[in-house]
């Protein structure tokens, strides 16, 4: 028998990011993933050599690689559609469900197991919340970019986005934004 998770996993480059935004470059769905892993990466570290926390770093990268593999099935859902009401919410909570289960079923029964772990990471709370800080980061840097390019379509998103990362409390959050988040405003010259 054949599987296609992979496969189908290998079409996260087709899903293109920020519909509703005018971009002055495309990001697609596997961009954003590694840079997601790689932020979740690096804030679990900052959280244990900084933070003197007991992390798992290569979980977090793991975590944040599966972390949106059913908008192969469901496609990009803007943020704000996504969180326009508690019932639009609920709706997409079940959808991302329901393809949860379509990924897993398209492996065979002995490794499900080991992919269902990374799909729903229960019992990785602080995990959880270090991932979607690295999402979150993901999207501010892309702003911030947008902006540099001189796309003002992007100010509000940046603004906001950039509250709500404050408003995470995350001591590895506010050490990257202190840290390194100041470098995205400079040329490669000026690195």
């Amino acid at each position: 028998m054949e599987y296609g998770f992979f496969a189908f996993l290998s079409r996260v480059k087709y899903i293109r990011r920020w519909g509703l935004m005018r971009n002055t470059r495309d990001e697609n769905l596997a961009e954003h993933t590694l840079e997601t892993a790689m932020l979740s990466h690096a804030l679990a570290i900052v959280g244990n050599r900084v933070f003197q926390k007991d992390l798992n770093a290569d979980r977090a990268a793991t975590l944040a690689i599966f972390h949106d593999a059913t908008e192969t099935i469901t496609g990009d859902m803007p943020t704000p559609v996504k969180y326009f009401s508690p019932e639009i919410k609920a709706a997409f909570d079940g959808v991302d469900a329901v393809a949860k289960e379509k990924l897993l079923a398209m492996l065979p029964s002995e490794l499900q197991s080991d992919y269902a772990d990374v799909f729903y990471f229960d019992g990785d709370e602080y995990l959880k919340k270090l991932i979607k800080a690295a999402d979150t980061l993901s999207a501010y840097i892309k702003c911030i970019e947008e902006r540099l390019a001189g796309n003002k379509d992007f100010l509000k998103a940046e603004r906001s986005i950039k509250k709500r990362l404050l408003g995470y409390s995350l001591p590895e959050v506010d050490y990257f934004l202190e840290k390194f988040i100041p470098a995205y405003e400079k040329t490669v010259d000026e690195m």
